[in-house]
């Protein structure tokens, strides 16, 4: 209201001044009133530009529109605002090119509205957007190329929707983005060209989804693995409950399925020991092995000749038990009558 006022006082000076300019040089100054007046209707565009419902702040070049039951985006928002929050109104469908007046928008809020569907072409035009927050609403899928325009992206906040299901692409690869959350949603998996699409980001909520445990799911996991180990001190992952640094036990007293979503953590795997220790341990597993193997040497041997030297033993005593009755045999022989 502030603004509305200026503007009043502003078309009072006006009128004033071209009765006084009137009065003083007659027609002479005629030219002179018409680029004064173009001036100032420019000046009071810029100063009376704010909508009636939202707060303008000049400063920061921000429009603040929320908690005002909006069913639409607001007209006549100031095509210099770089901040426009439209948090906890009533808007349930937004067409293509809603922000075609504001192209200088850095930072978009959405929050907790009614969207159920995004138009394809939305949001294009926003060359310099860089957060986009679209949670708290009732989103259920989103197009391919949606977020096609929006190559500076660097904040995307897909939170406590009913999304099921994500494309393998949301656009051209994100290579700014930074924070990705799609956490407290219905999807039950996530196809890993998506994720690396985003070659940067350092900060992913995926915690409080539906996800399924199956083969479909191997291929997050190892992406999940490669980012969580290829820059630990400044990656942050949230996935599916909890936090990659601590994997708490489900209670006994969960149902079974709440017992399936917990057996899909992602268990964390030990930091890879350093060089010496690889080689220290190749080497000791090489003296063992070759231990064992002298071992089951010695014990073939002495196996082999323990039974050479049994086998020799018992085939000289056969002889000698055999040599006595070939002897009487033939005496036999010999004393039978003719």
């Amino acid at each position: 209201m502030k603004n509305w006022t200026l503007g009043w006082w502003i078309c009072k000076l006006i009128k004033v001044g071209f009765s006084f300019s009137g009065e003083a040089c007659g027609d002479s100054v005629m030219e002179g009133e018409l680029l004064l007046l173009s001036s100032m209707i420019f000046l009071l565009q810029v100063v009376c530009g704010c909508p009636e419902r939202c707060h303008c702040h000049s400063p920061s070049n921000s429009v603040d529109c929320s908690q005002q039951g909006l069913a639409e985006i607001p007209s006549g928002l100031p095509p210099q605002t770089l901040t426009l929050n439209l948090q906890d109104n009533q808007i349930h469908q937004l067409p293509a090119l809603a922000f075609k007046s504001v192209p200088q928008l850095t930072t978009l809020n959405l929050c907790n509205n009614s969207l159920s569907n995004l138009t394809p072409g939305v949001f294009h035009g926003l060359q310099h957007l860089q957060v986009l927050n679209l949670t708290q609403n009732s989103l259920h899928s989103l197009e391919s190329r949606l977020f096609h325009s929006l190559l500076h992206l660097k904040e995307l906040d897909l939170s406590s929707n009913n999304i099921r299901h994500l494309p393998t692409t949301l656009g051209e690869p994100w290579e700014n983005l930074t924070v990705f959350a799609i956490q407290q949603n219905r999807l039950q998996q996530l196809d890993r060209a998506l994720l690396e699409s985003m070659p940067r980001v350092r900060h992913l909520f995926l915690k409080d989804n539906l996800w399924k445990c199956s083969c479909h799911l191997l291929s997050l996991k190892l992406w999940l693995e490669t980012f969580i180990y290829k820059d630990p001190e400044s990656s942050q992952v949230q996935q599916l409950g909890a936090t990659h640094r601590a994997v708490p036990r489900p209670p006994e007293s969960h149902s079974a399925g709440e017992r399936e979503h917990w057996e899909c953590e992602i268990k964390p795997k030990p930091r890879p020991a350093n060089l010496r220790h690889a080689v220290a341990t190749i080497i000791i597993t090489g003296v063992v092995c070759g231990i064992v193997c002298l071992m089951m040497l010695v014990a073939a041997i002495y196996g082999c000749t323990y039974a050479a030297i049994t086998a020799q033993y018992h085939g000289g005593r056969l002889t000698q038990t055999n040599e006595p009755v070939k002897t009487e045999g033939k005496e036999l022989f010999d004393s039978s009558p003719a």
